[in-house]
């Protein structure tokens, strides 16, 4: 096993290796020496500073975590601060960033971190690395086929000619968010969005498109106008005809709420879609609360869905979901209603080292998945600052030691063979394909 040496950065943000410490990792709470094996860092990953937290390495005489507390380069003494690295589509973290809140003026001066999937990195024999895994190895989500230069005038002519208050939205997703859903649909490919609804059920700590005072501004804004079932429509049609590659679209995205609590007006759009063309996959991503509007929406011609999941467990699952008038109970419902109506279905497992594979945690996955006959899990790391989730964790949920990222995604595999694992949701022509991720 390599030895990984510690990163920090200054002020401006510029990135250093550590003369002689080591990196150090965090599970959970508990901060230790790295000794899983990292990846190089991908083509698409960006190294990143952790504000207001201190560097914590590894003294390789004695093996004991030390807190960075003043870093010398060349002729320059400054407060250091953690690095980490954020992941490109197709990698799930397995371990995150070892960093101290850094005090200030005497109190604890850390602000919250926007919300980021924070994953620890290093520096190995041959350059940066990140401790992840690469679980989704298919192609089509390549950073490098996303932001061309031609997507400004591929975006201006499909408004100049089609127009509307969804493609309105998607363009701001596309160039200013840099949605890779939403640009697809400018590109004419693979999975495009629908975004459908302005309000939610839930009040998600994570949120991506709406935030409470005191945290970090949300990463997108969600729409303002929900769109008539012919509006969304006329999107999901001219994209199901056209596009190429693994043809889908999909509501539920993150600029928008809850798509079930527009059930009706949704189950319009995929008529009017399946009534127009049978080509491809219609999908929604949604948090799963209300199972008899699902299942009309399966009826109308829905046959995918991705359910977002935290945890297997009622007390952390409300904790982090923060959930209106519906709960797990009703989310695990909507699982068995899906897979009752022929639907694929799919888990947006927010994974959280420390926390996700806590070994009761994966035991109460494990039956979950087991139980309704999940076809896919799709492991994702929760984009929160880490201490906020720690904290909300804590006392919740399945307890005993981390069994490891990968541990867990191998409990899942044996839990239901032929499950698939990965990042992506599928299209019709590549379930077939169940088993080792792609």
């Amino acid at each position: 096993m390599p030895s990984y040496r510690l990163l920090f950065a200054d002020a401006r943000g510029v990135v250093y290796d550590h003369p002689d410490l080591l990196a150090a990792v965090r599970s959970g709470d508990e901060v230790r020496p790295a000794q899983e094996r990292a990846v190089p860092l991908p083509e698409g990953a960006t190294l990143c500073v952790l504000p207001g937290r201190l560097p914590v390495g590894v003294d390789p005489a004695t093996g004991a975590t030390t807190v960075l507390r003043e870093a010398k380069v060349g002729r320059r003494r400054f407060v250091p601060v953690a690095v980490g690295a954020t992941l490109p589509p197709g990698y799930t973290r397995t371990l995150l960033p070892a960093a101290a809140r850094a005090p200030l003026a005497g109190v604890d001066g850390a602000p919250i971190l926007p919300q980021w999937a924070y994953t620890a990195a290093a520096l190995g024999p041959d350059g940066p690395v990140a401790f992840a895994l690469h679980t989704d190895r298919r192609r089509h989500w390549d950073p490098a086929r996303h932001s061309t230069p031609e997507l400004p005038g591929l975006v201006e002519r499909a408004l100049a000619e089609r127009g509307g208050p969804v493609l309105g939205q998607l363009s701001r997703c596309a160039l200013e968010y840099r949605c890779f859903t939403a640009q697809n649909t400018f590109y004419g490919r693979d999975e495009g969005a629908i975004p459908s609804s302005a309000a939610c059920n839930a009040a998600c700590v994570g949120c991506l498109s709406e935030q409470e005072p005191g945290m970090p501004p949300s990463s997108h804004e969600r729409i303002r106008r929900a769109p008539t079932a012919e509006e969304m429509a006329a999107v999901g049609v001219h994209h199901l005809r056209h596009a190429t590659g693994k043809v889908m679209v999909s509501f539920g995205q993150g600029c928008e709420g809850e798509p079930l609590l527009r059930w009706k007006e949704i189950a319009q759009a995929v008529r009017l879609m399946r009534a127009a063309t049978g080509r491809g996959t219609i999908h929604m991503n949604t948090n799963g609360s209300l199972p008899e509007a699902l299942a009309a929406v399966i009826d109308a011609g829905l046959d995918a869905c991705r359910i977002s999941l935290n945890s297997a467990s009622p007390d952390l699952y409300a904790a982090y979901y923060r959930p209106s008038r519906y709960g797990l109970a009703e989310v695990v419902r909507s699982m068995k209603v899906a897979k009752r109506k022929g639907a694929w279905l799919s888990l947006n497992l927010l994974t959280f080292p420390g926390v996700t594979d806590r070994e009761e945690e994966a035991r109460r996955l494990c039956r979950l998945v087991r139980e309704v006959g999940v076809d896919q899990v799709q492991a994702r790391p929760l984009a929160l600052d880490p201490d906020l989730y720690a904290d909300l964790a804590r006392g919740r949920g399945g307890g005993g030691p981390a069994i490891g990222i990968p541990g867990l995604l191998a409990a899942l595999r044996k839990a239901r063979p032929g499950l698939a694992i990965g990042n992506f949701s599928r299209a019709r022509s590549e379930r077939a394909r169940t088993g080792a991720s792609r």
